[in-house]
């Protein structure tokens, strides 16, 4: 029951970190003034970090620095590895008459890395701390790995029923939905083969941006997001299949829990598949 309960959990401060991290942005500046994306997302780190910590410290009692703060360079290929699925997906979406090529000047891609550094800021690293970090670490000490993958990738994706997108169909929003569920997959996945929360932050930042990359304009969207959810599926199991596993993280002897059934300090599933 405390695994429904841990990713139930999740969920909640997934919606209360958005809303009450972006508040402060949104009361005190304009709908067009230039800081308030980047304000609104630090808003939204910020309060991450203080929601998982308060909540490791008080319900869960799990030491702060099993969530896996190691290889911070690991970001690097985890970006390269969220990126590619989506490019090859829009790539056969475009072959296949899904999408086609939007008129953009090439000065709109200067913005890119202002639009890397919100998406890390308001959603790549605060999602992969609570969901790849917190939740993946606390549900390791009680379940298999393979279903640690399984619970952490699903509980991901489900909270994108109510995520805005170019979704207009039932079904649109149901492929959304399920390519949200193999997104999640692909970060887990970066998770256990990057040996830390870097790798999963670089694989969901890099998706994001995987997305920008190519300027298109979606004909039929459920065709590019089966695509998508085909392309990060393969992603996921081509690192979990390859290279080093997530090993357990190093833990002082301040870090440790009180309670006997908290023996276990390695904060990271073993290889799953």
């Amino acid at each position: 029951m405390r695994t429904h309960w841990t990713v139930l959990l999740a969920m909640i401060v997934m919606l209360v970190q958005v809303i009450v991290g972006t508040l402060p942005a949104t009361l005190l500046l304009g709908q067009t003034h230039p800081l308030r994306g980047v304000l609104g997302a630090a808003g939204i780190t910020l309060t991450a970090l203080l929601l998982v910590y308060l909540v490791r410290r008080f319900l869960d009692r799990r030491p702060w620095g099993t969530l896996g703060w190691r290889h911070p360079l690991r970001i690097l290929p985890g970006v390269l590895a969220g990126a590619l699925p989506a490019v090859v997906a829009n790539l056969i979406a475009l072959a296949a008459g899904a999408s086609v090529w939007k008129p953009v000047e090439a000065s709109a891609y200067l913005g890119l890395p202002l639009f890397a550094v919100v998406t890390l800021l308001n959603q790549a690293f605060p999602e992969e701390l609570l969901w790849r970090g917190h939740v993946f670490e606390t549900l390791s000490q009680r379940l298999s790995p393979r279903a640690v993958v399984v619970v952490v990738s699903a509980g991901f994706g489900v909270m994108h029923i109510i995520s805005q997108g170019p979704v207009t169909t039932v079904l649109e929003r149901v492929l959304y939905v399920v390519m949200a569920v193999a997104l999640g997959f692909a970060c887990t996945a970066g998770r256990v083969r990057g040996g830390g929360l870097w790798m999963a932050t670089g694989v969901h930042l890099g998706f994001h941006l995987g997305m920008r990359l190519l300027p298109l304009e979606f004909v039929n969207f459920g065709v590019t997001l089966a695509l998508l959810t085909v392309t990060l599926t393969l992603a996921g199991l081509i690192m979990l299949r390859s290279g080093p596993k997530d090993v357990p993280e190093p833990v002082t002897g301040a870090q440790q829990p009180g309670s006997g059934r908290h023996a276990r300090e390695d904060g990271a599933a073993p290889a799953s598949g």
